[in-house]
């Protein structure tokens, strides 16, 4: 039987919250370890840790870093408190371990000193912090992945003219690379956006205690903790200017949730504009050809679904859903402390992991491999009433609104309608109807 790293605490944690639940994801986990390590070194510096206990802990963290104590870390994500229980799961592991490095000779205590000058208040939001700030980073890297491939295809369709549809009807003529560069470019905006909501993540509270104003953190401490702590975490990170602030407020967190929501909102239209032109094959408008990934039936043969596209929007109802409850979780501090850190760590870094994944995957098996069914494109568009909008300038716009509700009660082209009243020459038609490649 493996020893248990961990104490009474997580115990009692893990009994008073026995759910069916996810544990705790190891990446916050892991944030809150390295913290655990500046935060040594820190009070190393400032000779308030004798140095054999802060190498054990600095040795502990790294090995707990590694991988080698995953198994000690078994809180749920959901729980109660300000995330306490899995704050003193970290506390309890890493101090024994450390014991245990110094042969029991010293005593390493989870409270005395690995929480020294810590609350959970401050440590848990700046984990969160860190952590949100490598997975928001992971998400750029897959957007950029995503933006290159519309913009690969951009070019690949950009002399494709093809029916342009606003209210679901015929409106004008556009060319399909028109579409994937805009695609690219609403793409590029939540993107900028993401990182604009980045931006608010590199101020912690980390050094203000349980409210924010410092109580039993050394000035000394302080002065060297964000020193250490961009060592260990390779990021400009620095002090709230207002420590209080940032430990009853939030809501940083809900701004980059919001800007992930919109994000998968716009990713959500996209795939489904590819379900409606690759809906078919034969009985809808079929202008996509989607790669086929795998059977889309247990009953119907060859029938193949858009189950990336459908998995894309199922990533923005899941996203959305989340947004609301990091909203009303961070609605729900009260006076010095935003207290409702579990189901907000939870909920964000669920939904910033998998949009990352799921970005990443469309890009690489959907975007990539789309064909544009060319014959089906020019059907639609020749048999449309995409082109009456271009005639207004020629023949008024009267005239062209009679044309195409002949076109339409006749089953005719726009084109047959137009010649045979004899409001154009065919030369003439085709000279205002030339496509217009942007």
């Amino acid at each position: 039987m493996k020893k248990h790293y961990y104490g009474a605490q997580t115990e009692k944690a893990r009994k008073n919250f026995p759910f069916d639940f996810r544990k705790t994801y190891k990446e916050f986990i892991f944030t809150i370890v390295e913290i655990k390590k500046a935060a040594a070194r820190a009070h190393a510096a400032a000779g308030e840790l004798d140095r054999k206990r802060a190498a054990a802990i600095v040795r502990a963290c790294d090995e707990v870093l590694r991988g080698k104590f995953d198994e000690q870390f078994v809180l749920p994500s959901f729980q109660g408190g300000m995330g306490t229980s899995n704050h003193m799961n970290v506390n309890e592991v890493v101090a024994a371990r450390a014991t245990e490095i110094l042969k029991n000779k010293l005593t390493v205590h989870p409270n005395d000193h690995l929480n020294m000058s810590h609350s959970t208040n401050d440590v848990m939001p700046s984990a969160l912090k860190i952590t949100t700030i490598r997975l928001v980073d992971t998400l750029d890297d897959s957007l950029d992945v995503l933006i290159g491939a519309f913009e690969k295809k951009a070019k690949q369709f950009s002399k494709i003219l093809k029916l342009g549809r606003t209210h679901m009807q015929d409106a004008v003529p556009v060319t399909l690379g028109d579409e994937f560069a805009s695609y690219a470019e609403t793409l590029k905006r939540r993107q900028k956006g993401m990182r604009e909501a980045r931006a608010y993540l590199f101020e912690l509270s980390l050094g203000g205690s349980a409210v924010g104003n410092s109580i039993n953190v050394s000035p000394k401490y302080k002065k060297f903790l964000y020193r250490e702590l961009q060592k260990v975490t390779k990021l400009p990170l620095k002090p709230a200017k207002n420590l209080m602030s940032q430990t009853a407020s939030v809501t940083d967190f809900l701004v980059v949730s919001q800007a992930l929501t919109a994000l998968c909102a716009d990713l959500s239209k996209i795939a489904g504009d590819f379900r409606i032109l690759s809906s078919g094959p034969k009985g809808g408008i079929g202008e996509l050809i989607l790669p086929e990934l795998q059977a889309g039936s247990s009953i119907m043969p060859g029938k193949v679904n858009p189950v990336l596209p459908e998995a894309l929007s199922q990533l923005y109802y899941l996203v959305s859903g989340n947004n609301v409850t990091i909203e009303k979780a961070c609605e729900g501090a009260q006076l010095e402390l935003g207290v409702m850190m579990p189901v907000i760590t939870d909920r964000l870094i669920e939904s910033l992991k998998l949009s990352a994944e799921m970005i990443e995957q469309f890009a690489k098996k959907c975007v990539a491999g789309i064909v544009a069914n060319k014959p089906r494109i020019k059907e639609h568009l020749e048999k449309s009433t995409a082109y009456a909008t271009l005639l207004n300038p020629i023949i008024g716009y009267d005239a062209a609104a009679a044309c195409v509700k002949e076109a339409v009660r006749t089953g005719k082209t726009l084109r047959e309608v137009v010649l045979a009243k004899k409001l154009l020459t065919p030369k003439e038609f085709d000279r205002v109807t030339k496509p217009r490649l942007t």
